[in-house]
Formats: C-alpha cells, structure tokens, sequence
C-alpha cells in the first residue's frame, strides 16, 4: 500500500489561521489556551462577533458568541435555533450551561485551507450577524419595550433600538 500525504500538524494550522486573518485584515489576537487564536469580526446588526479558533491534535474548532441566555419565550427561542440549525452550512447553534447561545463549527486539520476557513468565518458571522435581531425580539422584547420607554421619556438617544422600533413604539390611541 502507497503513502499517502504528510498529515497536516496542529502548528502548521495555527500559522495558516494566523497568516489568513492577517492577509484578510481581520482584527486578531492569540487566546489564553494553547493553540488559540481569537478573531473580531466586524458585523451590521451584531456590532461585532468574536470567534475562538482553537486548534487541536486531530481538528479546527471554532466557538463564537451570539447573545446571552434570553430573558423571556425560551421555547420559541429554542425552537427558532433547532429549526435553523437544520440550514447552516457545517455550524451549528448551541448553548452553554447559563442558556448563553454560541454558533459552533469544526473542520478536521487535513481539511483547513485558506477557502474553508473563510467559508467557516463567512458562516460564522453570516449566521450570528443575520440572527441577532430575530433572537433579540424574540427573547428580550419586554426588556427591550422598557428600555425604549426609558429613553424617549428622558429624551436620550434610540439609535441602537432603531431596528426594533416598529415592535417598540406604542401603538397610537384608538380614534374616538
């Protein structure tokens, strides 16, 4: 039986992740864990998504946070995750023990290239740019009702609720 190609090691990986970020301008930093490396990707709806790459023996794992456990409709915002889960393209929604909801993803290391990384951070950020909004209606709109209210009564800036006012603002008072 033939050889087959040299297995790819964990710190050749690493330095591929490095010199993708950097080539790509993606704002980066090495992790607190060996093998780690953190990247900020810039988003629209989500100001930021940050993403941990870590880089094990036999694989790529990518961990990034979405939005903290939600304080109301629990089902549906699980439901919501599940049904999505069923469409992403090799991410997957989770949550942590606290109810905090991550995306999470993982590509072996002879499988890691300059394209699928990209593919894994463009899904990424996609994902948890695309969802925010919709997470955020569906499990923190009481707190986000109350905040609204606090603000134009005060007359303080809604510049980051903008995107919800039509779920925000009271509805006028029936004509007489």
């Amino acid at each position: 039986m033939g050889k087959g190609p040299a297995a790819v090691t964990p710190a050749e990986v690493e330095q591929l992740v490095l010199t993708h970020l950097a080539d790509a301008g993606i704002d980066h930093e090495r992790g607190g864990r060996p093998g780690e490396v953190v990247a900020t990707l810039p988003g629209e709806h989500k100001l930021s998504t940050t993403v941990s790459l870590l880089v094990g023996q036999h694989s790529l794992s990518a961990s990034a946070f979405v939005v903290r456990h939600a304080d109301e409709n629990h089902a549906e915002v699980y439901r919501w995750l599940l049904r999505r889960n069923a469409r992403l393209p090799g991410i997957a929604f989770a949550v942590d023990a606290d109810g905090d909801v991550y995306l999470v993803g993982r590509l072996p290391l002879d499988a890691v290239t300059a394209q699928t990384l990209d593919a894994l951070l463009g899904a990424i950020l996609e994902t948890s740019d695309g969802s925010f909004d919709t997470l955020l209606a569906i499990g923190f709109l009481t707190s986000m009702k109350r905040e609204w209210a606090w603000r134009t009564s005060r007359g303080e800036s809604t510049r980051n609720l903008e995107a919800f006012r039509h779920l925000l603002e009271e509805p006028p008072p029936p004509a007489e």
